[in-house]
């Protein structure tokens, strides 16, 4: 198990592992990642000072991202990595050198159990859980490398409708950076192909402070790759995850299918 220099446990030997992992076997082109699929907290840091509906809430997860990832893995045949463990212990889609990798406050909630941590308590979090997490993406790109596989790098996200009093119109929002081929066709056929109100870099954009995934294993390895962002009113059971993940198989498989 992974402690701090002060011996405290940050994960029981009998905690999961912050990787979950799902149709690993998948032989397509295309590897999924989910960063906020989970809402879980290590025993050792209780309850972060929130109550049970706070940690239920986006704050701490991505809500209906993970049901569209497992059935967008299933759609795309691709190896799906999730992550088990809130954002608010670490947030595995930041850089663990920036404020907001272990948030004090998120909205307007202020985070107890993430108050005044030293520099050795927030890295014995991402010690624990973002580097496990992250080194299983990087071996296994690795691996797909040095097979002369093709790789194309998805990423599920999902967004709240409100934020900070500000109503959001966006339906989903696909976000890029550096790539210039992959995400933006795939905002295009969403625009031309279906009536949703799809976004740009909305809600959010892609940055090297505010993102891990897109831009570290996929532009710093030269992967086609894209991040969606999904409104978590619209996927709240699962027949809506199925349908989103209809949707975005196609859009994603003929975007690929486009690239030489």
């Amino acid at each position: 198990m992974d402690r701090d220099p002060t011996g405290r446990s940050i994960l029981d030997a009998d905690e999961p592992h912050p990787l979950e992992l799902y149709n690993l076997d998948g032989a397509s082109d295309f590897l999924l990642i989910c960063e906020h699929a989970g809402r879980m907290i290590p025993r050792s840091l209780g309850t972060l000072g929130l109550s049970e509906k706070d940690r239920q809430r986006h704050i701490a997860w991505d809500i209906g991202a993970r049901s569209v990832a497992v059935a967008l893995s299933d759609r795309l045949g691709g190896p799906l990595f999730m992550q088990r463990y809130s954002r608010l212990v670490c947030d595995c889609n930041r850089r663990p050198d920036v404020p907001s990798f272990v948030p004090e406050i998120s909205e307007t909630t202020s985070i107890p159990g993430n108050m005044n941590l030293t520099e050795l308590e927030r890295q014995a979090r991402a010690d624990a859980i973002f580097a496990p997490f992250h080194a299983a993406i990087a071996e296994a790109l690795d691996k797909r490398r040095m097979e002369g596989r093709r790789t194309f790098i998805v990423s599920i996200h999902s967004f709240t409708p409100v934020f900070m009093g500000v109503a959001r119109p966006w339906e989903l929002g696909v976000l890029c950076s550096r790539d210039r081929i992959f995400a933006p066709a795939i905002a295009r056929r969403l625009q031309e192909t279906t009536s949703h109100f799809v976004g740009i870099n909305e809600p959010y954009s892609v940055g090297d402070d505010t993102d891990y995934a897109i831009p570290v294993h996929g532009e710093a390895r030269n992967l086609p790759c894209a991040e969606f962002e999904i409104r978590n009113d619209l996927i709240g059971d699962a027949a809506a995850a199925e349908k989103w993940a209809d949707l975005l198989a196609a859009v994603v498989a003929q975007a690929a299918s486009e690239i030489p």
